[in-house]
Parts: C-alpha cells; structure tokens; sequence
C-alpha cells in the first residue's frame, strides 16, 4: 500500500490515503512511529498493527464516553465514528465490542425513549422517531405499541391541560388548531375525536 495523501485536520491530527483512499485519521506522532508521509509504502503488516493497536482501542473507548453520557442507538454511534475517519472494519469491531458487553441495545434504547415520550405524543409518533434514530421499523413499532398500552386519551387529555385548553370557551378555530396539533404528535385521529369530544368538542 502507498500513502498518496497525508491532509492536516487540526495542528495534531492528520487523514491518511492508502492507494487514493481515506484510510484512517491518526496523531502527529503515530505518523513518526509508523514512518508514514506521502510518497512511502506502508507494509500490511504495520497497516494492521495501525488497526489492531491504536484505533480499534481509541474507537471503543470513544464509544464508551460517548455512551457514559446518554444512551445512543447503533447509528448514532457508527455516525460519530464515521465522522472520525475510523475505517469500517474499526467500526464495527468496536460496535460489537459495546453490544456484546450490553453497554450498547438498541432495543434497550427504544423501551426506554419510547417510556419517556409516551406522555406527549403517540404510538405513530414515537415510532416514526425511533426509526428515525436508527432503530429498526419493527423494534419501533413494537416499542410504541408497548410504552402506549397506557390509555392514549389520557395522555391526550393532559397535554390538553398542559395548553391550557378550554373545550368551554375555545372557538371552532383553536379547536382545529389543537386538533391538528394532536394529530402531529402521532395520536390517532379516533382517539383524538374521542377526547375532544369528552372536553366539549363540536
């Protein structure tokens, strides 16, 4: 393998091309120790040393922090080592290292993001944000039917309340407004109806 490229990021980081390809990003001194500059050769035996012993290290304790400080999906994570110019066989051995030691689930994930949004928006919602974030249709949709086993007209009648809606005094313009509003937040049309019309709907 030839190095074609060495392009400066910050005044200690460095990309590095292998044969016209972005292959890794590494410090300063990594490229003194592994003799890489343009023009040189690297042996596939010191590219896997690269590989073996400084990024796959770096790239799972760069997940490991990034996971001490909220709970993040699959593509999240690879998202964030994408963009730190670790190649793809580091990515998913470093993926795998977090899953395999349960730091990382992403079932887990959509249980738990799923229960905390359950109170303001609905099963569509919550499942179009999950996938949003990565997690699989099924996972999603499975974990907002569960987190919505509560009853949806009662979450609706409280984010009424949070508005300060009155079914008593509100015209047939707020009351399309919050209509719509609801339905944003991915509550079904029925049940939407449903408890409007218990608040006064006409």
């Amino acid at each position: 393998m030839t190095v074609t490229a060495v392009e400066e990021i910050t005044k200690t980081r460095r990309r590095v091309y292998l044969d016209g390809r972005l292959a890794f990003v590494l410090y300063r001194g990594e490229l003194s120790r592994y003799g890489i500059a343009e023009g040189a050769e690297l042996p596939e035996t010191v590219y896997r040393e690269i590989l073996d012993e400084v990024l796959l290290g770096r790239a799972k304790r760069r997940l490991i922090h990034l996971l001490e400080s909220m709970d993040r999906t699959e593509l999240q994570l690879r998202r964030k080592l994408e963009a730190g110019g670790y190649p793809e066989e580091i990515i998913c051995r470093a993926l795998a290292y977090v899953q395999e030691r349960r730091y990382q689930d992403d079932e887990r994930y959509a249980r738990h993001y799923a229960d905390s949004r359950r109170a303001d928006c609905g099963r569509r919602r919550l499942a179009q944000e999950l996938v949003q974030r990565g997690i699989d249709r099924r996972t999603a949709q499975e974990a907002a039917e569960a987190a919505s086993g509560l009853d949806e007209a009662e979450a609706i009648r409280g984010l009424l309340e949070k508005k300060g809606y009155d079914a008593g005094t509100a015209d047939s313009r707020e009351k399309r407004r919050v209509y719509a509003f609801l339905l944003r937040r991915g509550f079904c049309p029925e049940d939407v109806r449903r408890a409007m019309e218990l608040s006064g709907w006409e």
